[in-house]
């Protein structure tokens, strides 16, 4: 697997500047392909938003950092299939950590994370 489907919970560490986030910051700089998909990119306005925080910087950052990857109709039919069979073993895998999955997979990309919803999925860089 070559490169790496950055997903929000590591997004938002690399913002953050955190232990973990240094990590991410780590992986970013390695030159390996990064991707992001937009429905992460939705999630994360969503959560900057909440949050009060600075959503132009970050979203600059981000897609400076990462190459924004596009739903196309069948990858969201595969990204809803894959959410149906994760939930029946996961019960917190959300519909965006399907995208994210869903990606990972149609690119041959490893997952940066630290989602624990991701644990035991073998495309998974889980982060501490």
């Amino acid at each position: 697997m070559t490169g790496y489907v950055v997903d929000s919970w590591a997004w938002v560490e690399y913002l953050r500047g955190s232990k973990a986030g240094q990590a991410v910051k780590k992986e970013l700089e390695s030159g390996s392909e990064t991707l992001t998909n937009v429905v992460t990119l939705a999630e994360l306005a969503s959560k900057l938003t909440r949050e009060r925080l600075d959503l132009e910087s970050a979203w600059r950052a981000i897609t400076a950092l990462s190459k924004t990857i596009t739903v196309k109709e069948p990858d969201a039919k595969d990204a809803g299939i894959l959410h149906a069979t994760m939930k029946e073993t996961t019960p917190n895998f959300s519909l965006a950590d399907a995208f994210v999955l869903q990606t990972a997979r149609k690119h041959g990309c490893r997952i940066l994370t630290g989602d624990p919803d991701f644990k035991g999925i073998k495309e998974a860089r889980i982060l501490t």
